[in-house]
């Protein structure tokens, strides 16, 4: 059995090469790799991936840009093997990658969703320690040691504090995520929107300790843009409303009450209410301050 690995791409084309590159550095050559071009200008992409002639690598480049949501629409259909990732195209996989996700999925078949250990970067791909990321780890992602599955309430109550996931990084059994769509109108969060549906219709969810992934944030990325604006708050606000409705009908009125106060959330808006207020406007200052102290 093969991961197959999909990057939809998008961006920064020297961090896609790196990307493409890093999948085929791979110690376990027991891959698929498909690039989703949502057709960004130029052909600089296509001709480092075609340049490569390996036949684990397909290219794929869109007649028109489709957005991200559509694009990982378009990756989840396109998968045979029974384990996939979408990877970000700014993104690395270490080495161990493929090997660290095939093995934990054989020694826990019943896992939908696997979480790999991951290391931050920044944007020159040197390690990062960003406070958001140290709240998600040490306070709001279930505690243990080596690889765990959690599921349920518990699981859903600890994402709604805190989404403590690297989307890019999970794996998904291609049976499970399948039966499920990623929901329109969240275009930054709905990585957590398609993982909390998950939850509610039944997922376990392995967190494997060994580190395999780099993970990188960087102020010049989509939802880093949105911030300083305001505009991503508005988007987690509705989400977490609609939060609310579907654990309240599940009957999982802890993870209500999580997504109702959305706590780190409202901690994050308040982090760039300085650099509103050095931007000046009214706008994204009154945006970050009603998603910090509303409802």
């Amino acid at each position: 059995m093969a991961l197959d690995i999909f990057i939809p791409y998008w961006g920064d084309v020297n961090f896609m090469k790196q990307a493409v590159d890093s999948v085929l550095a791979q110690t376990n050559g027991d891959w698929r790799l498909t690039v989703v071009d949502d057709a960004y200008p130029g052909d600089a992409v296509r001709r480092h991936v075609e340049g490569m002639r390996d036949p684990r690598v397909t290219y794929i480049r869109k007649d028109t840009n489709q957005g991200i949501t559509e694009n990982f629409r378009s990756c989840v259909s396109l998968a045979t093997q029974d384990v996939l990732v979408v990877m970000g195209c700014d993104d690395l996989l270490l080495p161990n990658f493929v090997d660290v996700v095939l093995r934990a999925h054989s020694a826990f078949p019943e896992a939908w969703i696997i979480q790999p250990g991951v290391q931050v970067i920044d944007e020159t791909g040197n390690a990062a320690v960003p406070l958001a990321d140290i709240v998600k780890q040490r306070l709001v992602k279930p505690r243990g040691s080596g690889p765990r599955l959690v599921s349920g309430e518990p699981l859903a109550v600890s994402l709604l504090h805190g989404d403590w996931l690297y989307w890019p990084s999970l794996a998904f059994r291609r049976d499970r995520i399948r039966d499920y769509d990623f929901r329109d109108g969240f275009p930054v969060i709905q990585d957590l929107a398609l993982v909390m549906d998950m939850v509610l219709g039944g997922a376990e969810l392995l967190i494997e300790p060994e580190t395999c992934f780099e993970y990188r944030r960087h102020t010049n990325s989509a939802s880093s843009a949105k911030l300083v604006d305001g505009s991503r708050f508005v988007g987690e606000r509705d989400y977490f409303d609609l939060a609310v409705n579907l654990c309240t009908a599940k009957g999982w009125h802890r993870a209500a009450s999580a997504a109702r106060l959305r706590l780190t959330s409202r901690a994050h808006a308040l982090l760039f209410v300085t650099s509103a207020l050095r931007q000046g406007g009214s706008g994204p200052l009154g945006t970050l301050l009603r998603h910090a102290f509303g409802k």
